[in-house]
């Protein structure tokens, strides 16, 4: 199982989880234990790169998303790429981890999206 969190440094479990899945500068990626297994820049379309940020999850290998904001472009396409996608305000990637792990987080669905990306 691969885990991702949206992360703006590389500063490992320790990092700040970024406001908003796809505007984040890096991805954080973990294994089920809450081992940092590679972190990567943003090379998504929002990054400046090509390609939505799902499907560079996806070429990595993720089964889950651990986020704080996402849009819902992004959680339809999670879901379509076969990604668990979970929200909460959570402000390390330790935290979170810890919270998905316990099952303190809920599943995201459609009235979780971002305030700014609802129509």
């Amino acid at each position: 199982m691969k885990i991702v969190v949206p992360t703006d440094n590389k500063k490992e479990i320790e990092d700040r989880v970024a406001e908003h899945f796809g505007r984040c500068l890096t991805y954080t990626f973990l294994n089920e234990k809450g081992e940092v297994v590679e972190i990567i820049d943003n090379v998504s379309e929002h990054g400046g790169g090509q390609g939505l940020p799902p499907e560079l999850m996806k070429d990595h290998g993720v089964n889950v998303l651990l986020c704080r904001e996402l849009g819902p472009r992004a959680l339809n396409l999670c879901k379509e790429l076969g990604i668990e996608v979970y929200v909460c305000q959570a402000e390390t990637v330790r935290e979170i981890f810890e919270l998905w792990k316990n099952n303190k987080i809920k599943k995201a669905g459609a009235e979780d999206v971002c305030e700014s990306h609802k129509l």
